[in-house]
């Protein structure tokens, strides 16, 4: 009987949802004597992208990650949330599973963490509980996707919706956030003062927003978890 190894790593700032993760991968290693999980927990955007640096470099897979999209971003502000995260799992260790776990429950958000990371498990914190996060594992590691029931409620109600936002809308939104002046932001944004009013005009369409008061532009895009 050989032993199957997994590598596992836990992204999440919240301790009892790390634990009920950890509780998941012990529970499958009881249930089945023939796998293991050696597991790595990060709660921050700067100590996980070390861990994933650190396998890519040295070519040690990560069989599979909990990724929480709400992190706070990385102190020099190249990484500003668990998506973020995501695409540099997908671009430095391809082959890794991984589950997007989230307090989101919006069809926007939803569709945008689809279109750029592309998950092979999706669920939504409110719908977790332990025996669901078991079945994930397995389903994710063995047949994926595995989709919690609110994720497949948003994915069968889904009509047409190609709403995305890119990595500059996002930058955008972040640097605004945080009290970046418009004027400021082409020094880490490369558009022009035109380029950016026009994507924030864009961006006002896109979250319904009247007026020019970029308050209820970074209001509503918290809403929707973009930053």
């Amino acid at each position: 009987m050989s032993l199957k190894k997994y590598n596992a790593l836990i992204i999440d700032d919240h301790p009892l949802i790390a634990d009920a993760y950890k509780s998941a991968f012990n529970y499958i290693a009881q249930e089945n004597k023939e796998v293991s999980f050696e597991i790595e927990l990060a709660v921050d955007c700067d100590s996980a992208y070390t861990i994933i640096k650190s396998h890519a470099s040295e070519e040690r897979k990560i069989d599979i990650v909990f990724l929480d999209i709400s992190l706070p971003p990385s102190k020099d502000g190249t990484i500003l949330s668990g998506e973020d995260l995501g695409l540099k799992i997908n671009k430095l260790l391809p082959g890794t599973k991984i589950i997007v776990s989230t307090t989101f429950n919006d069809n926007y958000r939803v569709h945008s963490i689809f279109k750029s990371i592309n998950p092979d498990g999706f669920l939504v914190k409110n719908d977790i509980t332990p025996q669901e996060l078991v079945q994930a594992i397995k389903d994710v590691l063995n047949d994926p996707p595995y989709y919690s029931k609110t994720i497949t409620k948003l994915l069968r109600n889904q009509v047409s919706n190609e709403f995305l936002l890119d990595d500059i809308d996002r930058r955008i939104l972040y640097e605004l956030s945080i009290g970046t002046k418009t004027k400021a932001l082409p020094v880490v944004v490369p558009l022009s003062i035109a380029g950016i009013e026009k994507r924030k005009r864009l961006l006002k369409i896109t979250f319904d927003i009247n007026g020019t008061d970029d308050r209820d532009l970074i209001l509503a895009a918290r809403e929707k978890g973009f930053i």
